[in-house]
């Protein structure tokens, strides 16, 4: 298939605008009437937004194909409007070589859901002892640019500043999963009054922001970039604030189950109390955490949404909250949340979830063919999705391998209805294409 005609769609929320995709490129946009193509898609009332690109993705395989595999995930992030994802390292064997991250890479490329950019490990087995492979990792095939041992913080600060400088040399990024393990030994849930009356062990706020302080104070000090990962707290966020006062290349995300559910969810939701599906890392806080998020997300503080999508078999979170697994799925819901949180809000139209959804993970991440503008000439990475539609979240229907989502039973807005990878469509009318 070579032309692909897109009819009335509106293109960040605007006027409808017909777009006409020749060869894997954007050829024209406008009134297109009568003009021939091999697939017509009527997107009447649709809004057309550039391919989302998640930063922050749980691809599991290799090692851990129960949970997820390259392939049930990237069809899961097709099916939610994503053209990109970045696969983090913590995989069995750790993506900390070459050859591994070469691996993640030509499997990406032979399932084609969407293209699949992996994160190569900060330290050698995510063990934050000694540096991995950073060079052989950034000259593979895969040119890996984005480093971070999610899951495990570098905790340790000379190494920590070794990475950052290291990086430098190719303008890679080091990803930091910013928890202070010795604030964390045991912590079950954001400490506060939910978790004591719980009874479950406190995750403080502190244990964050230390190292979120620490990694941007080293950043500024090496002039290196540094990325933090899933930002959860309103000090990290004021210190993130302050360092990009000062011009220091910090960036930041939020997932978006960070931006609507509260640690309350563990004490009261409709799935009952101490339920692991909210058991996560960093832990769900509180109101004010969450109203603190969405407005540095919509001031441009917070620089994307990533999923941190954290698929797990049922055995692992159908279990005692104490030996649960930490973690979400979320590719195929992220768009709706993001709706509900910050557009039916109104913190942000639809270009600001398109700079927050595409324009600027891609930039972080160094992908150079996706995060472009819809407009002639750009790659034709493109997703059709539904505002008006809402429905409860059905685990069941999900592509993904594993079943944990958060918002099971609840009515979210939105439907991605056609995604377009390069020209070519991964998902039409809601379904793999």
């Amino acid at each position: 298939m070579t032309t692909v005609l897109i009819t009335g769609a509106r293109v960040l929320g605007g006027p409808a605008r017909d777009i006409l995709i020749r060869d894997g490129v954007i050829a024209e946009l406008g009134r297109l009437t009568g003009t021939a193509a091999d697939l017509t898609v009527d997107a009447d009332g649709l809004i057309a937004l550039p391919g989302l690109v998640d930063l922050h993705t749980h691809l599991r395989e290799p090692g851990r194909e129960d949970a997820e595999t390259i392939e049930t995930g990237t069809q899961a992030a097709a099916l939610g409007g994503f053209t990109a994802v970045h696969a983090m390292a913590n995989t069995s064997p750790v993506a900390d070589t070459a050859g591994v991250v070469e691996q993640v890479w030509r499997l990406g490329r032979t399932y084609g859901h969407c293209d699949v950019q992996p994160v190569g490990a900060v330290t050698a087995g995510l063990q934050g002892r000694q540096l991995a492979e950073l060079g052989a990792m950034a000259d593979s095939a895969a040119r890996v640019r984005v480093f971070s041992d999610d899951g495990n913080c570098v905790s340790d600060a000379v190494l920590m500043r070794r990475a950052l400088e290291y990086v430098k040399a190719f303008d890679g990024v080091i990803a930091q999963h910013a928890q202070e393990p010795r604030l964390t030994e045991g912590a079950q849930l954001n400490e506060g009054e939910v978790s004591a009356r719980l009874g479950l062990a406190g995750w403080p706020a502190v244990a964050e922001e230390a190292i979120v302080a620490r990694d941007c104070l080293l950043a500024a000090h090496v002039g290196s970039r540094l990325h933090i990962c899933h930002v959860s707290t309103a000090g990290s966020v004021e210190i993130i604030r302050w360092a990009k006062s000062k011009g220091w290349n910090v960036t930041a995300e939020v997932t978006p189950h960070h931006l609507l559910l509260t640690d309350s969810y563990a004490e009261n939701s409709p799935l009952g109390p101490y339920n692991p599906i909210y058991k996560v890392n960093p832990p769900l806080r509180t109101e004010a955490d969450v109203r603190a998020l969405r407005e540095a997300l919509a001031d441009g503080t917070i620089d994307c949404v990533a999923t941190d999508h954290a698929p797990h078999p049922v055995e692992a979170k159908e279990t005692e909250w104490a030996a649960a697994a930490m973690g979400m799925i979320g590719l195929e819901t992220a768009l709706s949340v993001v709706q509900e949180t910050m557009v039916e809000t109104g913190l942000l139209d639809w270009a600001g979830v398109a700079d927050r959804m595409s324009y600027r993970p891609a930039r972080i991440g160094r992908l150079s063919g996706h995060g472009r503008p819809i407009e002639v000439g750009a790659p034709a990475n493109i997703t059709l999705y539904d505002p008006s539609v809402r429905a409860p979240v059905d685990p069941s229907a999900m592509a993904s391998k594993s079943r944990n989502t958060p918002y099971q039973g609840m009515t979210l807005p939105g439907r991605v209805v056609a995604t377009f990878l390069r020209g070519r469509p991964t998902v039409l009318e809601g379904k793999l294409a």
